[in-house]
């Protein structure tokens, strides 16, 4: 009796189990089955963030590569790749899964990611798909490309229906490696932004349709409804953890300890102002290696514009100097900013320049440069000593070189090629292209062309564009409708 109680329980608990589906045993219960938004959010800032680059550094004449002709280096750049569209996407899932699981606190923080991308795809190429693109789920394969000069009133619209959408009562968001989930300082950074964009329009002051000057003074002088940054904690910025895989980009980079020197006319600025964010920036030459770190004269650099085999022989005299270890032996370094404190200062100083807003245009210079030299970790009375020389005081004559040359100092290895975009826009500082190096005809390139690709799978569309903004074709010194006076 025992044997058959026993074989009925076997076989009730056989048959219970094969009711189930085969593919509910394909499914792991501690994973996730959907993407959710603070998982996208993750990657998102992880990619964003991340403006330290070499390839800047080189472009903006602040580094040099010793063991090959760089093409950013000697401006023989050709094309750039679309690949912001993928982060693009990322961008559109997580808008999508925040509607679907009811958490619009992610919504204003999407609307501030669409416009940096779309900002870094403009600015590389000019005319961009816009407001067709992300629609392949849709059927759009080929998208029509929209003007520049659309594309940032947009973005100016969506930046301005972002800080509306954080309110004192708005949820933190989970997953934010920036700020912790702090949706004021996130309302900070999309204003930050905005003026930011408002300033890169400076070339269009007069156009209604931006209204410019307004909306500058307006997130200026209403710090209720349109906070900005406040200090270097609310940088908009990458941190790094000794961690694989959360490492500074360049540890352990064999190239960054051996072939990339300091730049000679970085160097010498540097040095002209006896600015200690050098001791900072770079090592000692070894030719010099016996006197004082914080010795001027222990310093020097190569020239971007000269030729790979004169730059070479340059280095084995011992007088100059590369990077300083810390970017290649620290895992964790300093953040990567991408919009930072320092560079609000300057933003303000230039609009108080430009009349746009009232306001001592030198306070905001001189705070620009104490946050930056506080982020480098330069001590206070060295940071007096510093803006109390004549040499940097803001000048009545000209003043908008001194407060360019000052934001691009603050961006050595973080940036990414902003520090371009305002050389672009401004003039400033100069890049020198005198040495035989050079190619692009001794020119400093305006931009990149459009990727190959597009030819291939939306030609109609990209040759239209090109032919209404760049009357020779494609090429790396068309002007784009930002920059044309």
């Amino acid at each position: 009796m025992k044997k058959i109680f026993l074989t009925l329980l076997v076989c009730i608990a056989i048959g219970q189990t094969g009711c189930k589906k085969f593919s509910e045993f394909q499914t792991d219960p501690n994973k996730s089955t959907s993407a959710t938004p603070d998982l996208l959010l993750n990657t998102i800032e992880q990619s964003a963030f991340q403006s330290t680059s070499i390839g800047a550094a080189l472009t903006c004449r602040q580094m040099v590569y010793t063991d090959g002709a760089s093409d950013e280096q000697y401006y023989g750049w050709t094309r750039s790749g679309f690949g912001d569209y993928d982060n693009l996407r990322q961008v559109l899932k997580m808008e999508q899964a925040a509607t679907a699981q009811d958490k619009p606190q992610y919504m204003p923080i999407a609307k501030f990611f669409r416009a940096w991308y779309f900002l870094q795809l403009t600015q590389t190429f000019g005319d961009i798909p816009y407001s067709e693109a992300l629609k392949g789920e849709d059927g759009v394969y080929a998208p029509a490309y929209d003007k520049q000069e659309d594309i940032y009133l947009s973005v100016l619209n969506d930046l301005k229906a972002a800080n509306d959408l954080i309110t004192a009562s708005t949820e933190p968001v989970l997953g934010d490696i920036v700020y912790n989930g702090n949706m004021q300082q996130w309302k900070r950074a999309i204003n930050s932004l905005s003026l930011r964009v408002l300033l890169s329009l400076s070339l269009k002051v007069d156009d209604a349709r931006y209204d410019i000057k307004n909306r500058f003074a307006a997130i200026v002088n209403n710090s209720a409804q349109y906070p900005i940054m406040t200090g270097n904690a609310d940088n908009a910025q990458l941190k790094f953890y000794d961690l694989v895989g959360n490492r500074y980009p360049y540890f352990n980079n064999n190239d960054m300890q051996t072939a990339y020197y300091m730049e000679e006319t970085f160097v010498n600025l540097l040095k002209g102002y006896k600015d200690p964010r050098l001791f900072s920036f770079a090592d000692k030459a070894p030719k010099f290696s016996a006197l004082p770190p914080t010795d001027f004269n222990a310093y020097g650099g190569v020239k971007g514009s000269a030729t790979v085999n004169e730059n070479s022989g340059r280095t084995t005299d011992g007088e100059i100097s590369k990077i300083n270890p810390r970017f290649y032996n620290n895992p964790v370094n300093e953040p990567s900013i991408a919009m930072g404190y320092a560079e609000l200062q300057f933003i303000l100083a230039e609009g108080a320049v430009r009349g746009w807003i009232s306001g001592s245009a030198a306070d905001y210079y001189q705070q620009g440069i104490r946050a930056s030299m506080s982020f480098y970790n330069i001590a206070p009375a060295a940071i007096d000593a510093y803006v109390a020389q004549s040499s940097v005081q803001l000048p009545a004559v000209n003043p908008l070189q001194s407060i360019i040359t000052q934001k691009y100092i603050a961006s050595f290895m973080n940036s990414g090629y902003q520090p371009f975009y305002e050389h672009r826009r401004t003039g400033f500082p100069n890049f020198d292209v005198s040495g035989d190096g050079v190619l692009n005809n001794k020119m400093v390139p305006k931009r990149w062309m459009y990727p190959e690709s597009e030819l291939r799978v939306n030609q109609q569309h990209n040759t239209e564009a090109i032919t209404r903004q760049y009357p020779q074709g494609d090429n790396i010194n068309g002007v784009m409708w930002l920059i044309k006076p």
